[in-house]
């Protein structure tokens, strides 16, 4: 007999899986074809990637701790949405008005947000851990993305982007992890910057914030 709790638990998986499906196939895409009337494509989907980021990524992160008492289930849920988003680049039938095709970063994203709650939960034994990554990559990341597009219009690396990034970063690592969390903070606005070739930022920031976290841990702080 399946355990009452973990039935719960599917229920509540079930419903955010929901809540994501409709934020990306209805909500993003609605919010696509109203802002690229006044914005090119490439920044019209750009902006639209970010809203995924925060409305997806970002609430259903700071959710996870309140309404589950183990990662697997959203680790689980993670990766299948990161092969669901893997599928329409495979086939050549994008969702285009957040995906495109010279780079599957949002792949990357699930795959990362669904590591960063495994390891936080096994590591520190608490969600809290893993929602300050990912919270950096779904709300940090969106905010440099939005300020560099309204600026330039164009997907760039601009330092102006990494201050609004460390604006959100610091503060809510510090609320939710104390000075550690800070430190990452700020780390990862720098780290975000830099190209390192194959990894994107979906996949540096949320990885060098858990390792500045766990390494915290090691110390002791």
């Amino acid at each position: 007999m399946i355990p009452t709790g973990l039935l719960i638990e599917a229920g509540w998986a079930t419903l955010f899986f929901v809540w994501i499906i409709i934020v990306v196939r209805f909500i993003s895409k609605k919010f696509h074809d109203w802002i690229v009337a006044s914005n090119p494509k490439n920044v019209a989907v750009y902006y639209t990637r970010k809203l995924i980021h925060v409305l997806a990524g970002g609430l259903v992160a700071v959710a996870v701790p309140f309404f589950f008492t183990s990662p697997w289930i959203p680790f689980v849920s993670a990766m299948i949405l990161a092969l669901l988003t893997y599928i329409p680049h495979r086939t050549g039938q994008l969702m285009d008005w957040f995906q495109t095709p010279d780079n599957i970063y949002e792949v990357h994203f699930c795959i990362t947000w669904g590591i960063a709650m495994l390891l936080a939960w096994y590591i520190f034994g608490n969600f809290w851990y893993g929602v300050v990554p990912v919270s950096f990559m779904a709300f940090g990341d969106a905010v440099t993305g939005v300020v560099r597009n309204a600026i330039y219009k164009r997907r760039t690396k601009a330092w102006i982007g990494n201050l609004a990034m460390a604006a959100v970063c610091v503060p809510v690592g510090y609320l939710v992890t104390g000075i550690p969390g800070a430190v990452a903070g700020a780390l990862v606005s720098i780290i975000e910057h830099f190209e390192f070739g194959p990894l994107d930022d979906n996949v540096t920031v949320p990885l060098t914030a858990l390792a500045v976290l766990i390494l915290a841990k090691g110390l002791g702080l």
